[in-house]
């Protein structure tokens, strides 16, 4: 019985442990090329993403809405978001893009948003003025869900206002809004702040105080009616041909509009989608069959990371909460 057993493990063949060292060697080398693959890649991705942002800041690629003629574009540019410093830069290096692009042949702003900063709005307002003036192409507004206040602003300079049925637009007024945390800090934290000051109004409204009538009246008169009066002479100026002055600032209480409204009140031209927003940058330019794009920002290492900025709290964040903001926004629609 031995000599049997002895046998048949003499006749079982022997394991290579080579062989199966060599199939580890194998998959070691194939996962050690695709690492060193993939890190090439992303050297190659950052690399281009540099020559594309750094050097030319203004460089964007164009997304095709609408295939036509390559030689005839329209240009669509979005003003979407709260209207801030980054968005009013963002917007004006595209209106620069398009002026410079001899194939575009008309602009049509895509607007979506409650407006924003006073400032941030009216240099929106401004380089579309400019545009039209240097370089004889015809914008079109194009109101998308909603277009309020500093979206409305931006909205005047083009050559004509065109609304989605169910636009809410309006909201022409200015607010400001301020922090007062006296009653925090002092009761709450026990802290007293101490001021010293050159003159009784360098720190009007400051957080550490309530806002005293005359307080609320000297910036009344400092800030709320000047960019009111502004706003209204945008509005009028953009449609004096429909609308006087005095009929503007009737309108111009705040008060929103839907799409309809606002076409009854002569503060937008048409009612429509952005077919029809096409069709009017067409006949303004006098082209067809025309090839239609929108700008889009390249990939670039700041968009990838830019939430962090998110948690990031410095100096500016704390000036943003305790300074005053001049806004031309429609409050209500801030959280949308």
């Amino acid at each position: 019985m031995d000599s049997i057993e002895n046998t048949n493990l003499a006749q079982m063949p022997e394991r290579n442990p080579s062989k199966g060292l060599g199939w580890k060697i194998f998959f070691a080398v194939v996962l050690a090329f695709s690492i060193i693959a993939n890190l090439i890649l992303a050297l190659a991705l950052v690399a281009s993403t540099f020559l594309l942002t750094s050097d030319r800041g203004d460089h964007y690629l164009e997304k095709v809405l609408q295939k036509g003629r390559a030689s005839s574009k329209i240009a669509v540019i979005r003003i979407e978001g709260i209207i801030n410093n980054d968005l009013s830069e963002k917007v004006i290096k595209q209106i620069k893009a398009a002026r410079e692009d001899n194939t575009v042949k008309a602009v049509i702003f895509k607007t979506i948003t409650p407006g924003g900063a006073v400032a941030a709005s009216d240099r929106i307002y401004d380089e579309i003025c400019r545009f039209k003036a240097e370089s004889g192409k015809p914008a079109v507004a194009f109101m998308e869900t909603i277009a309020t206040s500093g979206g409305y602003y931006t909205s005047c300079a083009c050559d004509k206002i065109i609304a989605e049925p169910t636009t809410i637009t309006g909201s022409i007024g200015v607010i400001m809004g301020h922090f007062v945390l006296q009653e925090l800090l002092e009761q709450k934290l026990g802290i007293k702040p101490f001021i010293a000051k050159s003159g009784t109004k360098k720190d009007w409204p400051t957080t550490f105080e309530p806002v005293t009538e005359e307080q609320a009246a000297y910036l009344n008169n400092k800030l709320i009616m000047p960019a009111y009066e502004r706003f209204v002479g945008i509005v009028a100026k953009s449609r004096e041909d429909v609308l006087t002055e005095e009929q503007v600032k009737t309108l111009a209480d705040g008060s929103i509009y839907n799409a309809p409204e606002a076409l009854e009140n002569k503060l937008i031209d048409d009612i429509g989608y952005i077919q029809e927003a096409i069709v009017l940058a067409e006949s303004l330019a006098n082209i067809s069959n025309t090839k239609v794009v929108e700008y889009t920002e390249p990939f670039s290492i700041e968009t990838l990371f830019g939430a962090q900025s998110i948690f990031k709290f410095n100096m500016d964040s704390l000036s943003s909460l305790t300074t005053p903001g001049l806004l031309y926004i429609w409050d209500a629609g801030f959280s949308q």
